[in-house]
């Protein structure tokens, strides 16, 4: 399966679009437009090229176009609370290269240029962001920009801001496309819970093992099963937060084939054992 290309609907004929995340699940899918999005009442894993992370509530990011990307988001009782996000869109040409070549704007332009990594910004960021985002989806005009530059002012004044994708990592897929890192992102993603095989997955793209473990090395700043061990280890940890399942049960959900592997990876991820982490959370 390859990442779509979404089709950003302006409905106002503005270069702004800002919206509530109502929908539970999104498609593997990139676009040209920049976005930004606040996660405010829900929580799940968020995939940014080659990342895959946890978010909870107050997650921002911003992300350049053409990454691909998905949020799958974590359901209890199988719904999700309405209005659980913002989700803002924003092409480059509605701000203007003149535009933003002015000196007071400076940061703005650094700010775009790294979120081609994408960018994680703090909780408190989140917050000090979220009203204005809120007027951007209730208002329009005049008033919908001032909220805009009120929310790039917050995210250019960010002291604490990470980017998501790895320092080597170069675009998944643009018009052209690395259609091949973009079908392993997803093979994994579908089947992290399976026996995954450097040989096995790299036959899908039709390379050799050593070859698609060069190659996936120097497109994603990993090795292939240090990511794959990533993805498993995100989705234990929502199971062990969210859930009641015996640690052993979770580690064979997750695709560990033994308990004491589990318990060596999760440590290296996350700095503890399984159980402590549970705990955490009780």
């Amino acid at each position: 399966m390859i990442a779509e290309l979404e089709k950003i609907s302006f409905d106002d004929r503005g270069g702004f679009r800002a919206v509530y995340v109502m929908e539970s699940n999104k498609f593997w899918h990139f676009h040209p437009e920049y976005q930004l999005v606040l996660n405010i009442k829900s929580n799940g894993t968020r995939i940014v090229g080659d990342s895959v992370e946890l978010f909870d509530k107050n997650d921002l990011v911003l992300i350049a176009g053409n990454i691909p990307h998905c949020w799958n988001y974590y359901k209890k009782s199988g719904i999700l609370p309405k209005e659980h996000g913002i989700i803002l869109h924003f092409r480059i040409e509605s701000l203007g290269e003149s535009f933003l070549s002015q000196h007071e704007l400076h940061n703005v332009r650094d700010l775009l240029i790294d979120s081609e990594r994408g960018i994680a910004f703090s909780t408190d960021d989140a917050m000090k962001a979220e009203p204005y985002l809120r007027n951007m989806v209730e208002s329009s005009g005049i008033d919908k920009m001032i909220a805009l530059f009120n929310v790039l002012k917050i995210l250019c004044s960010s002291q604490n801001r990470s980017f998501i994708c790895s320092e080597n990592y170069k675009r998944a897929y643009d018009e052209r496309g690395n259609k091949k890192m973009v079908e392993v992102y997803n093979y994994v993603r579908e089947n992290y819970f399976k026996n995954l095989s450097l040989k096995s997955v790299s036959a899908i793209v039709h390379m050799s093992p050593v070859a698609f473990s060069k190659f996936f090395k120097k497109n994603s700043g990993a090795g292939f099963i240090e990511y794959v061990n990533r993805v498993r280890t995100n989705k234990a940890c929502y199971l062990l937060r969210e859930t009641e399942y015996q640690i052993n049960d979770i580690a064979s959900e997750c695709g560990f084939l033994s308990i004491s592997n589990f318990n060596k990876q999760f440590k290296k991820a996350e700095g503890q054992a399984p159980s402590d982490y549970r705990a955490q959370f009780r």
